[in-house]
């Protein structure tokens, strides 16, 4: 039965104010026409595809804290990592259930979708793209190392996205790039999987060279990487904790030359317990 809204609010409002309680940081609102207009995928991966009945694309994201970031690869971030996941699906799922009880059709596609990381080595794409999706519902651009860039969190957030049938007003595209095409990513990249192409703003990825060191990663049980949204500059939370860009960019050599270098002995420490590593 279709509950009525309460307080006279209509729908994007109501959905607003019930993510906002289940501990979405941002919300966006997308109208299926984007994918068409922007024609950044094939077909087979717009939302109306494998859900013919959508008509609107909602994104949920959550934060990822920079200092636990810091420490990755180790089982601290993994943690972090496995928790953003599991608020972001039940968020899904909660909005669902509430939308659908509004008369609606609705569904939501999980924040991964993969059944382990060795999948992706063979096939490193997904059904559908959570970082497009929240692109068209304007909050934020895609950069340079193929994440989402926000405003406040830069690439340091986490989605997922619920289909509906529901007709509501989008929000508006971001259309100022937020990537400061600096070459952090590409540069500070443990596997060297991107490639910055001359009069491309997006970097190639060697998506399956990334598979590798995750499914490398995930056998020592300090999955994932996320180097290249650790070192991106852009964000309003980096004036809350600062950056570390020398730091950043020198992880790599110091570490090889000497596993135990005191500047790096804060991030070490959480690496060197709860997990299999090389250290």
């Amino acid at each position: 039965m279709k509950e009525p809204y309460k307080d006279g609010e209509d729908l994007k409002k109501a959905i607003t104010k019930k993510v906002k309680k289940l501990g979405a940081a941002m919300v966006g609102f997308a109208s299926i026409d984007r994918w068409e207009q922007y024609q950044e995928t094939q077909p087979r991966f717009y939302p109306q595809y494998g859900f013919p009945f959508t008509r609107t694309v909602i994104v949920l994201g959550v934060p990822v804290q920079i200092p636990v970031l810091d420490t990755t690869p180790s089982v601290v971030y993994s943690e972090l990592y496995n928790t953003t996941n599991r608020l972001l699906d039940e968020m899904a799922y909660r909005l669902t259930v509430f939308i659908e009880k509004r008369g609606h059709r609705t569904v939501f596609f999980p924040r991964d979708a993969y059944g382990d990381i060795s999948v992706l080595v063979q096939k490193p794409e997904a059904a559908f793209s959570h970082v497009l999706a929240g692109k068209y519902a304007g909050l934020g651009t895609i950069g340079s190392n193929h994440t989402l860039l926000t405003k406040q969190y830069g690439p340091r957030v986490r989605l997922v996205s619920v289909l509906t049938d529901a007709e509501i007003a989008p929000d508006e595209v971001q259309e100022k790039d937020l990537c400061t095409h600096c070459g952090l990513c590409q540069k500070c990249c443990p596997t060297s999987a991107f490639t910055v192409i001359k009069g491309n703003p997006i970097a190639y990825m060697d998506k399956y060279k990334c598979a590798r060191y995750h499914k490398t990663l995930r056998e020592e049980f300090r999955y994932p990487c996320g180097v290249c949204i650790k070192v991106c500059p852009v964000g309003k939370d980096r004036k809350l904790y600062g950056t570390n860009t020398q730091k950043y960019l020198n992880e790599i050599k110091v570490l090889k030359e000497n596993p135990n270098a005191p500047e790096y002995a804060d991030w070490n420490h959480f690496r060197n317990f709860g997990s299999k590593n090389n250290l």
